[in-house]
């Protein structure tokens, strides 16, 4: 093996799929994506969720195309920067700057330093149910994969918990005056409730914290503003990526003038060394990115990822509740972006039931490591996959009705963050 761990993401890794999946990609079209071998696969993995259109999609490709015979990349700021740029601003009322870079965890982290910069402060409160944030020691030292963090880094990571509002104000209390800022996705597998994003903006005006809202997956996908548009709250900063450019390399952050500016070059400030970064600017991908939002403005992109996410959770809840298992796999969370649950005998989620179900899906053609549905997710699609869900739903009820082992053929599906290998 010449790659550590056989992919540049985790996510993409053997371990997390079921056994008999491909090994290697060769390439992919609209939502289907073919291995190697010549064996087509229906598509809900959608490249880490970052392709929410179509792979290929011919409008954004040509106009990545167009980019590349610009030259691709430029001495000084290009005019397809300062286009993007100005389409972000224009896109989202509570960003004043924008900041491009190549993926989401250098934005956070650089949200992050701002927030510092601007406080004053060290400590920083991440939620503890959404699963990532960074690649950087801040976020992944306060996971269980710990190796090569110092304590003292670990240390000034804080958490709380989603939809619990006092948790939010014990830490805020308890660290007074030393936070400087607040992380979380607006929702994950789970809807914020009770006006929790609301009441968090306001705790964090109160003590005076940054709040920053990372919109990686659910940018360009909830609405076209992203859930900050979606459930009414503004944040200080937020960070994009994923979905924002279909797939081609491109993260944001961005947020209000007075913090973004601190790592600009405004006289008498101090210096933020910010995000400097070769290709963060890559014209390509801006190119691409300039080309989706109008894609997605002239197609109604997110009501159709609604549409599609609301006829495959209300198909599966059907296939759960005519197995009489309603209570053992269902999906959590927003249609557009469902997480489907899939629980062992004493009703908790199993990854070895998982497996089952997932390895009998990817019999059929149906690649679906979670269920990210893209624009190109058509009905047929979605009823096909319910098809064979069907069957799988069947396989899966055996397994429960026996001994789970005899139903795996290959490795079991791990978590990402575990402490040993």
């Amino acid at each position: 093996m010449l790659i550590p761990a056989g992919a540049h993401t985790y996510s993409r890794t053997d371990e997390v799929f079921p056994g008999n999946a491909p090994r290697v990609i060769e390439r992919s079209k609209g939502v289907y994506t073919w291995d190697v071998d010549g064996n087509q696969y229906l598509d809900y993995g959608m490249a880490c969720r970052s392709v929410t259109i179509g792979y290929d999609y011919d409008r954004i490709s040509e106009a990545a195309i167009a980019q590349i015979h610009n030259g691709n990349t430029a001495t000084k700021a290009s005019k397809i920067e300062v286009e993007a740029a100005e389409a972000m601003c224009d896109l989202f009322p509570w960003v004043d700057m924008i900041k491009f870079a190549k993926n989401g965890s250098t934005v956070t982290t650089a949200a992050v330093k701002l927030a510092r910069a601007f406080t004053g402060r060290k400590y920083v409160a991440r939620c503890r149910e959404h699963a990532f944030f960074s690649y950087d020691d801040w976020f992944i030292g306060s996971t269980a994969v710990t190796a090569g963090i110092p304590q003292e880094i670990r240390d000034l990571t804080l958490q709380f918990s989603f939809n619990n509002i006092a948790s939010v104000k014990d830490l805020f209390e308890r660290y007074k005056g030393e936070i400087a800022a607040l992380i979380m996705e607006p929702c994950d597998t789970e809807e914020p409730k009770d006006n929790f994003l609301q009441e968090v903006r306001k705790l964090c005006t109160e003590y005076g914290v940054v709040y920053i809202l990372d919109e990686m997956i659910t940018g360009f996908r909830w609405d076209l503003q992203g859930a900050c548009k979606y459930y009414g709250v503004e944040p200080d900063m937020v960070t994009f990526g994923k979905g924002m450019a279909n797939g081609f390399s491109v993260a944001a952050l961005g947020g209000k003038r007075e913090i973004m500016d601190l790592g600009g070059l405004t006289p008498g400030k101090e210096r933020v060394f910010l995000v400097s970064t070769t290709h963060g600017a890559e014209m390509s991908s801006l190119g691409a990115l300039v080309e989706t939002i109008k894609v997605y403005k002239e197609f109604q992109v997110t009501d159709h990822i609604w549409d599609m996410g609301r006829r495959m959770t209300r198909g599966l809840a059907e296939i759960a509740k005519k197995c009489h298992l309603e209570e053992y796999i269902y999906t959590e969370g927003a249609a557009c972006s469902p997480n489907l649950v899939i629980c062992g005998k004493d009703g908790k989620p199993s990854f070895e039931y998982r497996t089952v179900f997932l390895y009998e899906m990817m019999k059929q053609g149906i690649m679906m490591p979670y269920i990210a549905i893209a624009y190109q997710h058509t009905e047929t699609e979605i009823d096909r996959t319910l098809e064979a869900a069907e069957k799988a739903v069947k396989v899966y009820a055996d397994a429960l009705n026996g001994d789970v082992d005899k139903f795996i053929d290959g490795n079991v599906i791990k978590p990402v963050f575990r402490k040993f290998n």
